[in-house]
């Protein structure tokens, strides 16, 4: 594995399994960037990138958690940095063991994955 330990990988696994959104987005990010306005709304839901229809807003919030615990990052050209995300090497390694174990990639967020995320993200718990 990538990661650096698997305390850092079930953090990233949770917070993916916790949002929104599908695994089109993450094999979509693998080959490009992907602005958020392509992930809010319907046409979001229409790319399979999300479940439900989301505000811009709520995307960049959500994206920026994943960047947080180390599965995204923002795309840089020679400009500087841009409005589009990319799989971060943890990312990478997500999507394939996600691709590779179905069983794996069906697992839904209980409740006690839910609270400990949102704990996580409030910075709560380490």
């Amino acid at each position: 594995m990538l990661h650096d330990s698997e305390s850092v990988y079930r953090r990233a696994w949770r917070a993916w399994i916790c949002s929104p959104f599908r695994l089109p987005l993450l094999q979509a990010m693998s080959t490009k960037g992907i602005p958020p306005a392509k992930i809010a709304g319907w046409a979001g839901v229409q790319a399979g990138y999300s479940r439900r229809p989301l505000s811009e807003m709520r995307v960049d919030q959500e994206l920026m958690w994943l960047i947080q615990v180390g599965l995204l990052r923002r795309e840089v050209d020679g400009q500087g940095i841009t409005d589009r995300y990319r799989l971060a090497p943890l990312g990478r390694q997500l999507l394939q063991d996600l691709e590779r174990d179905e069983a794996f990639a069906g697992i839904s967020a209980s409740w006690a994955d839910r609270l400990r995320n949102r704990l996580t993200r409030w910075r709560l718990l380490p």
